[in-house]
């Protein structure tokens, strides 16, 4: 059995400096005020033979209101789950209040604690561990996790009742399964999306627009099969956006995209589409990723209110409509579990692979319908067409005078192909390749080399004429 190690204490302590340095990562983001972490944050490592599971949490102080009450109820469910407590404290702010009500509630807690006192660096180590010794949990751990001082050494004595890793069992490298990314504007209910697909209050969810900071995997099964929820950060325009620590909210956002299998865009139906809904997605086609689109809060709308919402969809998102569309109810739970089918047939599309005799057949078929134009007295020939890669599926189409092809003559061929082959909910991606011509001895030059060589041509054609 992996040991669960969670990182609990005041904000600011650097738990999630250390949680960084124990996974070896940079998932966990780190800014120099507190309050920044809000939700579980698990992560794997291995020191050695031995690995282990890290969970950061947000900071506990005792008086919390509102949203800290949410987050301190998400730092008391991982004391729950782990096997061994890292409490850490601040040498440099000393011993206060709430690192005595966080003691006592460790000591009622029973779990193996460990009272790790963190930017001992530059300090004496005794004369900084002095005051935590009344909290009566051992002996303080001195340690510097922003320079790794101690760590290692924490850790090896930390996992020592723990086995070794068995060798013929592959170490875990990360979460498996479907990656679904839940992304959206600010307060349109992603976490609260997310915390409804799981079926329980996995994260911090407050009336408060930018809730989130932090990209939040979470793994778990549905059906004996195997997904990955990300709850991202909500992303505003960019002159909205002052907070640093927002603007790395944004940057993990976009990571989680472009590492995620499918995409659920939650749009709000009370406030229609805005600017940047579309902005968002379109950064989701340009990554390539699948998507499913959810309209969120629609119970609550009057019928008037619908019909223009779905108007103003399908006027304003045709450019995306190959992803499904539901009108959900992320609060009440109205037709959430119908976005499990969407996403998996997403998922099956983006990842599909066809031969290149079936792919050669269709093009040859749509090129016998709808032939392609004419260009510079030739037409454009269209020989075969083979995968090129998935996710989103490439098709790579091979012919002559490939670069002359009108846009609108691509669209035809992604719109058959798409229709052929039942691809629903990933765009479709076309490579177009042109044979180079065996006897044109300047197929592989420059243009400059090119233009060269015609003025050479026009000036020999000169000269014969002169004669």
């Amino acid at each position: 059995m992996t040991p669960v190690i969670a990182l609990v204490g005041r904000p600011n302590v650097g738990k999630s400096t250390l949680f960084n340095r124990l996974t070896r990562s940079r998932d966990a983001l780190v800014a120099d005020f507190p309050g920044l972490t809000r939700d579980r944050k698990y992560g794997n490592g291995m020191l050695g033979d031995k690995v282990y599971t890290v969970i950061d949490t947000g900071g506990i102080s005792g008086d919390e209101e509102g949203i800290d009450a949410a987050m301190a109820e998400q730092s008391l469910a991982a004391i729950d789950e782990a096997d061994i407590v890292l409490f850490m404290v601040d040498a440099r702010a000393g011993l206060i209040a709430a690192d005595q009500a966080i003691a006592n509630h460790l000591r009622v807690n029973q779990k193996k604690t460990w009272l790790v006192v963190n930017k001992t660096d530059g300090l004496e180590e005794h004369s900084a561990m002095g005051d935590f010794w009344s909290l009566g949990l051992g002996d303080p751990w001195p340690i510097a996790a922003a320079h790794g001082r101690n760590v290692s050494t924490l850790i090896d004595v930390v996992l020592e009742p723990f086995p070794e890793r068995d060798a013929s069992i592959p170490a875990d490298t990360g979460s498996k399964g479907v990656r679904i990314g839940v992304i959206g504007r600010p307060n349109v209910g992603k976490s609260t999306l997310v915390n409804r697909l799981l079926g329980e209050d996995r994260v911090v969810v407050f009336d408060e627009a930018g809730t989130t900071r932090d990209a939040i995997e979470i793994p778990f099964e549905r059906r004996g099969k195997p997904y990955v929820l990300i709850d991202t950060a909500g992303i505003r325009r960019r002159k909205n956006v002052r907070e640093i620590a927002e603007k790395f909210s944004i940057i993990k956002t976009l990571d989680a995209i472009k590492e995620s299998h499918v995409v659920i865009m939650v749009l709000d139906g009370s406030s229609g589409l805005v600017e940047q809904d579309l902005h968002l997605l379109d950064y989701v086609l340009t990554t390539g990723r699948a998507l499913v689109l959810a309209v969120n809060k629609w119970d609550g709308l009057e019928t008037e209110a619908k019909d223009k919402m779905r108007t103003e969809v399908k006027r304003r998102l045709g450019f995306a409509d190959y992803a499904e569309l539901h009108f959900i109810s992320a609060l009440h739970g109205t037709a959430v579990g119908d976005l499990y089918p969407s996403i998996d047939r997403a998922f099956d599309a983006a990842n599909a692979h066809w031969s290149t005799n079936r792919l050669t057949t269709l093009l040859q078929d749509a090129v016998s319908q709808n032939p392609p134009p004419m260009v510079h007295g030739r037409r454009i020939k269209l020989r075969m067409a083979h995968q090129g890669g998935s996710n989103p599926p490439i098709i790579v189409v091979h012919g002559n005078q490939t670069e002359a092809l009108p846009e609108a003559y691509r669209r035809y061929l992604t719109n058959t192909f798409r229709k052929l082959l039942k691809v629903r909910g990933t765009p479709i991606r076309f490579e177009f390749r042109s044979g180079s011509n065996p006897f044109d001895d300047m197929a592989g030059a420059s243009d400059k080399e090119k233009a060269k060589k015609r003025e050479l041509n026009r000036t020999k054609e000169a000269r014969k004429s002169r004669r």
